[in-house]
């Protein structure tokens, strides 16, 4: 049986002893069971939210209860895990917004810290207990030596030290997949953007790139890392930046460039799909696969979250076709809110939309937003009983698609085999 965490003003979190751990979906609550948990993977992070009251759950009565002077505790999970429960709080009065992380309910059980959540991937490219700071220091010093008039080196260094970013780390340690950021614009106004908040409503994780590298920066940075490393992926398309296809004049130079010089490595682009048309080109001089975003297999509730400026959802549709045409591998970055991609309407679109196109991967990704802000700006909402399970989703997508790759993180031996 698992025990309620909750914290203190200070921030201390302890046990509440009579009490269980209660999830949150869609802002309803569920008693937490055993099954629902993970041990705490390591990596994670506990937060405590203020302006929160934890919400726990009482065995005896078989009710919840709010603990007001007691601010929820919440577990943010490490790449490679998906939440399938929120932190059960109520909001107290009107607090700020919560920063852009994922909220996974957690729980004590014989002296161990659980959370609600899956595992994915079992990739270890993002953990940060292989990620020594000495090495990537002295990889990031070779780097500005072998290159030191290029600002895309710089740029990535501030992003692995200042920011955490597990890609840029992975550039300097010569292994798995190097960022190559590109554009400081954007064409949608996603209420969850990670690098640009007009409005300030929450604080950004990761400041955009302030210029548009040529496309020797680029491909000197592609060619270095395809040439250092076993199984070589660099990608357009970071948290850094805003949508790489607003630079894609840019960027087909650069794989062109690549491309004259070496076959090997994979060629990848994370991307909103909004234009078909560079999509079509860039494959065409070169790329090998593409992570379209999606929060949503509906298109009000996409329009909503993401707020397009330039494009339509049936342009992310053409973008994917265009890519499939030319035999490229087709990941669906798919940004997970437990309540709301769980629901039978969500899970019928999203269906439709992976056999409609023919997906070859889905990434399960976190959804960073602030949990019952989220469904509020959507203008959504979901009965208890049609909340089917983020994991039991996950299972049914599998049998109905066994030939869906299903992970976190963009996979070389995956896409490379439809390049062979």
């Amino acid at each position: 049986m698992s025990r309620a965490l909750v914290a203190d003003r200070k921030g201390k979190v302890f046990e509440m002893p009579d009490l269980e751990a209660a999830g949150m979906k869609a802002g309803v609550f569920f008693a937490l069971k055993m099954q629902d948990l993970i041990k705490l993977p390591a990596g994670s992070e506990i937060f405590h939210l203020p302006g929160r009251a934890a919400i726990t759950y009482d065995p005896d009565k078989r009710s919840f209860i709010q603990g007001e002077d007691l601010p929820a505790v919440a577990a943010f999970l490490p790449p490679g895990y998906t939440v399938t429960y929120n932190s059960a709080y109520a909001e107290i009065g009107d607090p700020k917004a919560l920063p852009l992380f994922a909220y996974a309910a957690c729980a004590i059980h014989n002296g161990d810290i659980y959370a609600a959540g899956v595992r994915v991937d079992r990739s270890l490219c993002h953990d940060p207990r292989f990620m020594d700071m000495k090495l990537i220091k002295l990889g990031a010093a070779k780097l500005k030596k072998i290159f030191p008039k290029n600002r895309l080196v710089e740029h990535l260094a501030r992003c692995a030290f200042s920011y955490g970013c597990p890609n840029a780390k992975n550039l300097f340690l010569n292994r798995y997949e190097a960022p190559l950021p590109t554009s400081p614009a954007c064409n949608a106004q996603c209420a969850g953007c990670i690098s640009y908040q007009p409005h300030k409503k929450c604080p950004v994780t990761q400041p955009r790139i302030k210029f548009i590298p040529t496309p020797d920066e680029i491909a000197q940075i592609a060619l270095y890392h395809i040439g250092n490393v076993r199984q070589p992926i660099v990608s357009f398309g970071q948290g850094c930046e805003g949508e790489p296809l607003l630079s894609s004049d840019i960027i087909e130079k650069a794989i062109r460039s690549i491309r004259r010089c070496s076959s090997k490595g994979v060629i990848n682009m994370n991307t909103n799909g909004s234009r078909p048309d560079a999509v079509a080109r860039l494959f065409d001089s070169g790329l090998d696969s593409i992570r379209v975003s999606l929060n949503s297999a509906r298109e009000k509730y996409y329009v909503r979250y993401y707020r397009p400026k330039d494009y339509s959802f049936s342009d992310i549709l053409k973008s994917i076709k265009e890519a499939k045409t030319r035999g490229g591998f087709v990941s669906l970055n798919y940004l997970t809110m437990p309540g709301f991609t769980d629901s039978p309407d969500e899970i019928a679109a999203f269906k439709k939309l992976v056999k409609r196109i023919g997906i070859d991967m889905i990434q399960w990704r976190n959804l960073n937003y602030d949990p019952l802000r989220y469904f509020k700006e959507l203008d959504v909402s979901v009965k208890r009983e049609d909340m089917f399970g983020v994991r039991e989703m996950m299972g049914s997508l599998k049998k109905d698609f066994p030939r869906l790759k299903m992970g976190y993180f963009n996979n070389y031996e995956s896409i490379n085999s439809r390049r062979v």
